[in-house]
């Protein structure tokens, strides 16, 4: 399998997302789903995904906190930090995430969109003590479980222009089969999702 980047980073990228998280949400109020889509957004999540040293090594949570909230809302924050004597649901998200992250070699995007949100992980906390092998597990279920129940894009585009399956193969001029093929093709059980 190949992972994200060099596990010489790994330890300091899952402490740094881990303390992000509990300072974001604990000490700056964010809820947790709203604050890791402005990391996404801000382009943080990207640049901490894929290795870049200054972010999931040089910076600590604080420092990534502050830089996501400027990238996002253009100002600069004053913060105040606070040190926390044990670690909750929240550090353990962003760790686990970060861990993740790495072994799968997903975006933060993607696993976001998959259905892996940080309310998501955190209500998984009683892993907390587990290997990381069973968060990966879980993890990789539920991303699974959500691609197959998400609808395809052209099922969206389709349903949105208010065309039935054989409405969209007469305009497309194909045969209603090749949508079918086509629903097949990229894994969905129901033909009729398309």
């Amino acid at each position: 399998m190949t992972h994200a980047y060099n596990e010489l980073y790994l330890d300091d990228a899952m402490l740094a997302l881990g303390d992000m998280l509990e300072f974001a949400i604990c000490d700056c109020g964010y809820e947790p789903d709203l604050f890791f889509s402005m990391f996404i957004t801000s382009g943080v999540a990207e640049k901490f995904g894929c290795g870049n040293p200054k972010y999931n090594g040089g910076m600590s949570g604080y420092e990534l906190v502050s830089e996501v909230i400027f990238l996002t809302t253009g100002s600069r924050p004053t913060l105040l930090i606070i040190a926390h004597e044990s670690h909750g649901k929240e550090y353990w998200a962003g760790w686990i995430m970060a861990y993740y992250q790495w072994y799968s070699g997903l975006t933060f995007s993607n696993m976001s969109e998959n259905g892996l949100s940080v309310s998501k992980v955190m209500s998984m906390y009683i892993l907390h003590e587990a290997d990381e092998s069973k968060f990966v597990e879980a993890a990789d279920e539920i991303i699974a479980l959500h691609k197959k129940e998400k609808p395809s894009k052209l099922s969206v585009i389709r349903k949105a222009r208010g065309f039935t399956q054989q409405q969209l193969a007469d305009a497309s001029g194909v045969a209603l089969r090749m949508v079918l093929v086509l629903v097949y093709k990229h894994g969905h059980e129901k033909l009729n999702t398309l």
